[in-house]
């Protein structure tokens, strides 16, 4: 494909002044914005600021930039430009598609009961707007587990689906394509599978997979599916959601049928503008082979700390299908947010919340079977755009330069320890993850 002429005068998009240090490791969380995006956007700002709404010649550039962004986000995932509502974030997006799905089916059968399967380690948009389902509208929720890896198995959708056995009223699915924590990337077509021999509707909120992996929304199966902004190098506040054409929804926001009447409001162009500019560069990147570069800065990490800490570092999620740029470990004898906490330059993050003090385990570690002493002892690590070799080596270096550090603090031992049922790296490049004690689930 030929790349469309967003570079001007800033070469590879890096921000200007972007600092260097500390290593940013934490492209799951969010991305700087490119500056071939912001240049794409600015335009929009001040020079083209007309509503696209209008008639008059100040509309036709703003309604020009929304409909050619339409194209470049339906072109990333493989849908057709129709099938694409701009939101503004994802957490709206994935409501939209759940709640929405769920209220145009009551619509469509009153007086019925809502079904709605998900899993455990959906994102908590997800999983907050399934509670107000229950809440408000009486659905019936169930919430799938996990394996070890982080995986539902498709067979327990089924089997969920069939043992509802309902009688009337609408019924969804949605399935995270990948992991925000460990990256780990659900078997989501024989899961839509599964959804659509029961008829039901599959939400796929692909907000941390968008860019970063190739998506097909046929292949894939899904009939709604969320992409979002910040996580591709474009600003925060916009996001959009897939809907396959023909598929009901309720709308959010009401108003002014602003995006085929789903999300009232007038569009915020420059965003927009700007979330297709984002969506251009990354399939460009992924056809120039950006997951597997991703990838080896991956593994090049995962082995410097599997080097310098023998036996200490153990992979949490799959050693395989996972996103290209996520490294999700634990690593004995330590707490994660110590560890950061004692290597200043690298800026990445630990699965644990941060409550007055107080360090909670996660909630996705923790569905997958790991003991707390393990959970507790993550950090996951997320390379980018702009991550090079050097980075990883530095980030490397000085995260087992302090928890070697930890160690000798404490009176620990710094030699091969194993913790938890945590393998080491090269037992699980063989054999996967170790297996979890039943007690721990």
């Amino acid at each position: 494909m030929e790349r469309q002429d967003h570079r001007g005068t800033d070469g590879d998009g890096r921000p200007a002044g972007w600092p260097g240090e500390p290593v940013y490791l934490d492209y799951n969380a969010t991305t700087p914005v490119d500056t071939r995006v912001a240049e794409a956007a600015r335009p929009y700002w001040d020079q083209w600021f007309g509503n696209p709404s209008s008639d008059h010649a100040y509309g036709e550039r703003p309604r020009q930039a929304v409909a050619r962004a339409r194209n470049q986000v339906a072109a990333l995932i493989g849908a057709a430009a129709g099938e694409i509502v701009f939101t503004g974030s994802g957490s709206e997006a994935d409501q939209l598609a759940i709640r929405g799905a769920v209220l145009a089916g009551l619509r469509a059968t009153p007086g019925g009961t809502p079904q709605v399967i998900t899993q455990v380690t959906e994102h908590p948009a997800v999983l907050a707007c399934c509670e107000a389902l229950e809440r408000w509208h009486g659905a019936q929720v169930t919430r799938l587990p996990v394996d070890a890896s982080g995986l539902v198995d498709p067979e327990a959708v089924t089997d969920a689906l069939a043992r509802q056995a309902r009688a009337r009223g609408p019924a969804v699915v949605s399935v995270m394509l990948a992991n925000n924590e460990t990256g780990a990337m659900q078997p989501v077509g024989p899961i839509a599978d599964a959804a659509h021999e029961h008829g039901a509707l599959l939400h796929v909120d692909a907000a941390q997979a968008a860019g970063k992996t190739s998506i097909d929304v046929t292949a894939l199966g899904a009939d709604l599916l969320t992409v979002v902004g910040h996580k591709m190098y474009a600003p925060k506040g916009v996001a959009a959601l897939y809907v396959r054409a023909g598929t009901a929804l309720e709308p959010v926001i009401y108003g002014g049928g602003q995006e085929r009447g789903l999300r009232a409001g007038t569009e915020n162009v420059a965003l927009i503008t700007a979330l297709g500019a984002a969506a251009d560069l990354a399939r460009y990147d992924l056809a120039c082979g950006s997951e597997s570069r991703l990838a080896g800065l991956r593994d090049r990490l995962h082995g410097r700390l599997a080097a310098a800490l023998p036996g200490r570092v153990g992979l949490n999620g799959p050693p395989g299908h996972r996103l290209p740029n996520t490294l999700n470990v634990s690593i004995a004898g330590l707490h994660g947010y110590e560890l950061l906490a004692a290597a200043p330059g690298v800026a990445a993050s630990t699965g644990s919340a941060c409550h007055s003090g107080q360090h909670a385990p996660s909630p996705v570690l923790t569905a997958m079977g790991l003991d707390e002493t393990r959970v507790m002892a993550a950090i996951r690590l997320s390379a980018g755009r702009w991550t090079t070799e050097a980075d990883i080596d530095a980030a490397a270096d000085q995260l087992a330069d302090a928890a070697i550090r930890l160690a000798e603090a404490a009176g620990r031992p710094t030699a091969p320890t194993t913790l938890g049922g945590m393998a080491p790296p090269d037992q699980e490049a063989r054999h996967g993850p170790a297996p979890r004690r039943e007690d721990h689930r």
